[in-house]
């Protein structure tokens, strides 16, 4: 594979950009509207807008393409950390090599079985799976074996884990092959930064250094026959706007050889990390406006992808943006392995970053349903093939709606049943009841409540 990120093109772009008329950045928000993505030129417009009424009408497009698409639902899961040994030497990360200070750990599978049900009890359905990259005590056949145990857990009121997407280091295809019989859903990887002299500076030593290697393994992953991918950048490490026409371009390029683009973006910021100077003192911090701002942009240049946002961001920025094109969600996260069976005043030292958002599970829940939007922990894509291509040929037109809103209230109701507080349960029921009142139609609203009667009555893992 040949490297497609041209450092000169995108910043030559960004240039040509600058001071963009507001006529035509109403023309490019109209196209936007109509669900039909947007062109790199487009996008380098929008991000060179300074204009506070025309970013305005960004985050109201941005709220709109995201419920024409999605609807209200807001995806719901945890992250499991189930180790914390690494080789590589990146300068923003806990984990880092060079970390000697730094609790290392690397868990036992009774130790996962103890994490998942832990997070179980606490409603999870969906967990996104990780561990450093070490050959030795975090190797693929170790990771493997933790998928196979996590998703073997089951606890009381039918507690288990529906989907596992997953973190890892780049493979080849055929280990792709191997990790994609454990079952998984998403395979998840982050080029930090798509800006080569930032990249080069960020990993000084270790196998992530190989900025190639790391650029091309969605396309590996899928041609190991992994349908759904999901790619990010790290926000701070480098400006803002070039990171955000380096995803584009990722989007883009996946779209042109494998047929299909990305099944999730990610927008992870900065944030401080133990023991890793560039965490701790970011070289290009990018403010709340900014990240509302890129959040907006991504949604509008790849309306069909799902857009993530983690507890790096406050709970109070996080409600914030929940608005503007994110449709999926961590919550109650920990980030240091072995983190939800005990906090102690050390967990931090084997933590890869801090948080911002701490919150539990049930706080967030609370949180999202008095703002309207319907908590999902829904799995039924993955678990019916509604993956890859067929899942896109859904989203692209917006039709996907018809399956995430029904399937949202499905789980949701379960969640109610069986682990909601008091006060989030009567929430919910509210926001339910709203549900069917404005949304369903005659004949589709009778088959939900039949289903939302089926799971008041036991039974459990309802979707369509």
């Amino acid at each position: 594979m040949r490297d497609f990120i041209n450092d000169a093109n995108i910043k030559n772009i960004l240039e040509k950009a600058k001071n963009p008329p507001p006529e035509r950045i109403r023309e490019i928000i109209a196209k936007a509207s109509e669900l039909k993505g947007l062109t790199p030129e487009e996008v380098a417009l929008l991000l060179q807008t300074e204009d506070d009424d025309l970013i305005a009408m960004i985050w109201q497009t941005a709220h709109k393409i995201k419920e024409d698409i999605y609807g209200n639902r807001l995806v719901l899961f945890a992250p499991l950390y189930v180790a914390n040994h690494c080789a590589n030497n990146c300068l923003y990360c806990g984990f880092r090599r060079d970390n000697k200070e730094l609790n290392r750990v690397a868990l036992t599978m009774e130790q996962i079985k103890k994490e998942v049900q832990v997070l179980e009890r606490e409603g999870h359905k969906r967990l996104l799976m990780l561990c450093g990259e070490h050959p030795n005590r975090s190797s693929l056949e170790y990771f493997m074996e933790a998928i196979e145990t996590a998703y073997a857990v089951k606890t009381e009121h039918g507690g288990e884990i529906r989907r596992i997407n997953v973190e890892v280091a780049p493979l080849e295809a055929e280990e792709y092959k191997q990790l994609k019989k454990t079952g998984i859903g998403t395979y998840v990887l982050f080029q930090e930064t798509y800006h080569h002299e930032t990249y080069k500076t960020m990993h000084p030593s270790g196998p992530k250094k190989d900025y190639l290697n790391r650029l091309t393994a969605m396309h590996r992953a899928q041609e190991g026959g992994i349908h759904d991918v999901g790619i990010g950048a790290l926000f701070g490490l480098y400006d803002y706007k070039f990171d955000v026409m380096g995803l584009l371009f990722h989007a883009l390029q996946l779209e042109l050889d494998c047929g299909v683009g990305p099944h999730t973006i990610s927008v992870p910021r900065l944030e401080p990390a133990f023991n890793a100077p560039a965490a701790i003192k970011p070289p290009h911090p990018v403010s709340d406006h900014d990240f509302k701002k890129l959040v907006a942009i991504l949604r509008m240049a790849v309306p069909y992808t799902g857009m993530i946002l983690s507890t790096r961001e406050t709970a109070a920025l996080r409600s914030e943006v929940f608005a503007l094109g994110i449709s999926q969600i961590s919550a109650g996260s920990r980030t240091n392995p072995g983190g939800y069976q005990e906090e102690t005043s050390e967990a931090f030292r084997a933590a890869q970053f801090n948080l911002g958002d701490t919150r539990t599970l049930d706080e967030v829940i609370l949180d999202i349903t008095e703002r309207g939007h319907i908590p999902s922990f829904c799995t039924a894509c993955y678990r019916l093939g509604r993956t890859g291509k067929d899942f896109m040929d859904l989203a692209k037109p917006g039709l996907i709606q018809k399956f995430c809103q029904s399937n949202a209230l499905f789980s949701f109701k379960e969640y109610l049943l069986d682990y909601a507080s008091p006060v989030t349960r009567e929430a919910g029921e509210i926001l339910i009841s709203k549900m069917l009142d404005e949304t369903f139609k005659t004949k589709r609203k009778k088959m939900v409540c039949d289903r939302l009667q089926q799971i008041e009555d036991g039974t459990r893992d309802v979707y369509i």
